[in-house]
């Protein structure tokens, strides 16, 4: 006679087998994180300001410019593209730092921008330095084609009106620091070679280009200090471990971050605020906070 304890459930004894994820599973999550993945880019990273604070190491820097702030902007593309109140949210960031110097490093507005428009209200509520604030021209500033000089010269009238000194192939002082303010390359103004020669060696002083191409010209005798520059917005889609497809440079190492010249210049390329088509991954927008010391 068979009792209950003698009969052995087979179907309990074994393991169900796993369920394979059918193929419009698989479809449903690859689509759902795709959609993730744009909005992050589209929505988020854009507007995700990061805050780099670095050291300035400047040749024959005084004492009393030691652990002077410089904030470096970049790139904030004034005009329909980019928000005006994530533009002057930035500014707020930097006002917080208290920096004793502001360098902009060109394209205030973007080459289709209405001058009367929004940048009319933008630009005078730019951040300035508590010691001075200077910036250069890139090539958006030079409007339509890059080419339009009476657009670059009403940017230029508008940036003064608000404060901040634009130099175009020129040089000027912040309390013994010499700036240098090299034009754009794109319109075939970069002309270190007008100012570099009435830098007496022993000056703490360092360079504004725009476009970082520029620093590979034949023209920098005798610097061998920094360049500041832009432009790249660090190729605005970065995979990662890898370097960006797209930048607009003809040197393509020329990205973002730090890079030794190999000629006793170094240069510091700014990711900027702005961007031309809203979408950034892995090439956050950049505010970068230098301190100046002593190179030793």
């Amino acid at each position: 006679m068979e009792t209950s304890a003698d009969h052995t459930d087979t179907n309990r004894s074994q393991p169900s087998p796993s369920k394979k994820p059918t193929r419009r599973q698989v479809f449903r999550a690859t689509l759902g994180t795709a959609a993730l993945l744009g909005l992050y880019t589209w929505r988020v990273e854009p507007h995700w300001i990061e805050i780099v604070r670095r050291t300035l190491p400047i040749n024959h820097l005084p004492s009393t410019l030691q652990g002077v702030t410089l904030v470096q902007l970049s790139d904030l593309h004034i005009g329909p593209q980019v928000d005006d109140a994530y533009l002057l949210h930035a500014m707020e960031l930097v006002g917080e730092l208290n920096p004793d110097i502001i360098v902009y490093t060109g394209d205030f507005v973007s080459h289709h921008s209405d001058l009367d428009g929004n940048v009319a209200k933008v630009i005078p509520k730019l951040a300035h330095g508590r010691l001075g604030t200077i910036g250069v021209l890139g090539n958006h500033d030079y409007g339509p084609g890059f080419q339009d000089h009476s657009f670059a010269d009403r940017v230029v009238a508008m940036a003064s009106d608000a404060g901040i000194a634009i130099l175009r192939n020129e040089l000027a002082s912040i309390e013994g620091l010499n700036i240098v303010g090299v034009d754009e390359v794109w319109v075939n103004r970069c002309r270190p070679q007008d100012v570099l020669p009435s830098l007496a060696t022993d000056q703490p002083a360092l360079v504004l280009l725009h476009n970082p191409d520029g620093a590979d010209l034949p023209l920098w005798e005798p610097s061998r200090g920094w360049i500041l520059s832009g432009h790249t917005h660090g190729g605005q889609c970065k995979p990662p471990f890898l370097p960006p497809p797209i930048v607009p440079v003809r040197n393509r190492r020329y990205t973002s971050g730090e890079f030794d010249l190999g000629d006793g210049r170094h240069m510091y390329i700014n990711r900027g605020l702005g961007h031309l088509l809203r979408v950034r991954f892995n090439a956050r927008p950049e505010i970068t906070m230098f301190t100046l010391v002593s190179k030793s």
